[in-house]
């Protein structure tokens, strides 16, 4: 592919653009408000379950040759443990801290989900602002459709909820779990962002020979993206860059497939 640098501040440019800086604002706006909403329901269910989680207990016992059984339910907001950390302010923060932590991260990976999802929307328009700028020699042809969008987004997404589920032994094990927990997210991300830019640039083939050719170098691209897009509130700003910095690659490598064809 191309020199990276000259990628890299090429993309930075288009994105300072008066027409890219409107394009961001559509995703910032989408995302923070399904955000906002998502982490506030989701750390309020956290709370809510925190309290009324059920505890159960039960003993047996054998009186004159009689086996009693005895049992004891209470919900966890009458136990001791609960009544302990609500007993005070420095206790009850810290509960609510640990609550909304854990919504914060949900909320953290949501966010690249929503707006890899948002992003789609535009990415015809943004990589047509490239197109004029630099490559008004290469047509946008594209190859995909409505339909096989949609179906191929479900399809990754179920992909991503089963990895989710086959790496949960993964999760208790230091180091590993940070990349068991991030995989399924990341390959939904890469599938999703190669996707709508190549299918708005390229021919079908043409974007098979890309990925045959430089897949590795894509992948290290997204990769990075992706790890960019983890650094809280980054992803609101950056999808559009994300779109910009892709179409750039694929401008270039469309253009030399055609002119050697």
């Amino acid at each position: 592919m191309d020199n990276e640098p000259s990628i890299l501040s090429k993309s930075l440019k288009d994105l300072f653009t008066a027409k890219m800086l409107q394009y961001s604002i559509l995703p910032f706006v989408l995302s923070m408000i399904v955000l906002y909403i998502l982490f506030f329901v989701v750390a309020g269910i956290g709370l809510d379950q925190l309290g009324t989680m059920t505890v159960e207990s039960s003993q047996m016992s054998i009186e004159n040759g009689v086996p009693h059984t005895e049992s004891f339910s209470a919900t966890l907001e009458d136990t001791a443990i609960i009544k302990f950390l609500m007993s005070s302010a420095l206790t009850s923060w810290i509960a609510s801290f640990l609550v909304y932590t854990i919504g914060g991260f949900i909320t953290l990976y949501a966010s690249i989900f929503v707006a890899v999802l948002i992003i789609g929307f535009l990415t015809h328009s943004i990589l047509y602002e490239i197109k004029i700028r630099h490559y008004d020699d290469v047509e946008m042809i594209g190859y995909s459709n409505a339909i096989e969008g949609i179906v191929l987004t479900i399809k990754w997404a179920l992909v991503m909820v089963v990895l989710f589920i086959v790496f949960v032994p993964l999760y208790f094990i230091p180091v590993i779990n940070v990349i068991a927990f991030n995989f399924p997210l990341y390959y939904f991300f890469h599938k999703m962002i190669t996707y709508d830019v190549s299918s708005n640039i390229c021919t079908k083939e043409e974007a098979m020979k890309i990925k045959f050719f430089h897949g590795s170098t894509l992948r290290m691209k997204t990769l990075a993206l992706y790890l960019l897009s983890l650094i809280p509130f980054v992803i609101f700003f950056a999808s559009v860059f994300y779109v910009i910095y892709l179409g750039h690659s694929y401008f270039i490598e469309v253009r030399k497939l055609r002119s050697e064809a």
